[in-house]
């Protein structure tokens, strides 16, 4: 008997064209595929102290330069948390654009004579990271000029968008449809350190945000699509930044 229960034992390529025949549409992977090509170039740049001033009147009377080889979407001076630093958002189509405009620059005698060389001694340290739009977002510009900016970075834990992707955007819904700030664009890293997030806000002051803030914390909604998001979640970490004069955001 044991030996005829043997001969009918199936073999791994059998039970392999099984499973695939009754999966046929099975894919590894740990999230939404991406879609688009365009990514964003997040970098942030931190000043030594004493130039602080410098940068910024040299960077406002130079970004120009750099601002005719690719898109800016939004430059920032971080007020609270972090100190002596800038962030900055630029739009590239593709990676092979992005080799375009850095060649273009390596070459452009006024940007590397009359910016660069003078801004790197300013600067103590240099960070980037490359970035997609999750799938449910869309880049917006702000309701209206004068407010401030939020950057939130989320550090999820790993396991990638089909682990933690609903909740994350259950989390950020939650808050920006009532109106608990304006949400203009959700990120996930591509670059940098991976299961990381981004949500850049957007609210008419500080002391408006620190209001609204303390409302969402009395929304029943809120509390538990945050209590289900934050099971995922390693770090996080908030900035609140001030629009530069130059920026396409204001």
């Amino acid at each position: 008997m044991l030996k005829l229960i043997g001969s009918f034992r199936p073999t791994a390529a059998a039970l392999l064209r099984t499973a695939s025949a009754a999966q046929p549409s099975a894919r590894l992977s740990t999230g939404p595929q991406q879609e688009q090509r365009t990514f964003y170039e997040f970098r942030t740049y931190s000043i030594r102290p004493d130039q602080n001033a410098a940068f910024h009147k040299l960077t406002n009377e130079k970004i120009h330069l750099r601002t005719a080889h690719s898109e800016l979407i939004g430059y920032w001076s971080v007020e609270y948390g972090g100190l002596n630093q800038v962030f900055h958002i630029w739009k590239y189509d593709s990676y092979a654009q992005r080799a375009g405009v850095r060649a273009a620059l390596a070459q452009d005698p006024s940007w590397i004579s009359e910016y660069i060389s003078k801004a790197l001694p300013m600067l103590t340290s240099q960070d980037n990271e490359v970035t997609y739009m999750v799938p449910w977002s869309r880049l917006k510009n702000p309701p209206q000029e004068g407010g401030v900016y939020e950057l939130v970075t989320f550090q999820m834990r790993p396991g990638g968008p089909a682990v933690w992707g609903s909740a994350f955007q259950a989390s950020m819904t939650s808050h920006d449809a009532p109106g608990y700030g304006t949400l203009l664009g959700a990120f996930h890293s591509e670059f940098g350190l991976l299961n990381r997030v981004h949500a850049l806000w957007w609210f008419e002051s500080a002391d408006h945000r620190a209001e609204i803030r303390h409302k969402a914390h009395t929304d029943a909604r809120v509390v538990a699509a945050v209590r289900n998001s934050v099971v995922h979640l390693d770090s996080q970490r908030n900035q609140l930044m001030f629009p530069c004069s130059f920026s396409p955001m204001k």
